[in-house]
């Protein structure tokens, strides 16, 4: 039958990698310390002790955290680390810094993880359009990961991709 449609895609070799598959489940919190500063500028410690030794930590529970202050108030190292410390129970990811980090340091460490044996040899898509939010450092670790192993790379979708890699003979 000469007026078949035939899914030239579907039945492609390519090997879609789409990072929003691999996004984290779980509720981002950015917990700001300058509620508990005297005039959100100045640390004192009793005072901050006594903030961090009186809070319930356990709402934390399986959530990731984004330790920062909203001020420009200098914040010495042990103040989140003494809140770290308490979190560290109860939460599943703590970083310093703001929810975009926390998205960053999350990738990372997923991408560390990622067990990269399915793409030896493979023509690969980076799928490109997320409804999630991966950060684009994401994009740049998983080309570092998978480059030296792909026969080829490319990014977007297999109807209008473009390429990025591929390996010599």
């Amino acid at each position: 039958m000469p007026d078949q449609i035939v899914n030239r895609v579907a039945n492609s070799v390519l090997k879609t990698i789409d990072l929003e598959d691999l996004y984290p489940v779980g509720t981002r919190v950015a917990f700001d310390i300058a509620p508990w500063l005297t005039e959100g500028i100045v640390l004192r410690e009793k005072d901050f002790r006594e903030a961090v030794n009186t809070h319930d930590w356990s709402q934390y529970k399986d959530k990731y955290i984004a330790l920062h202050c909203s001020t420009e108030a200098i914040i010495p190292a042990w103040a989140f680390m003494l809140i770290a410390a308490q979190l560290a129970p109860f939460a599943k990811k703590i970083v310093q810094g703001n929810l975009e980090l926390l998205e960053t340091v999350l990738f990372s460490d997923i991408i560390h993880q990622l067990d990269s044996t399915p793409f030896i040899d493979k023509t690969l898509i980076i799928k490109g359009c997320a409804s999630k939010p991966i950060p684009p450092s994401a994009y740049i670790e998983l080309v570092q990961k998978i480059q030296p192993i792909a026969k080829k790379l490319l990014f977007g979708e297999a109807c209008s991709s473009v390429p990025l890699f591929t390996r010599k003979k």
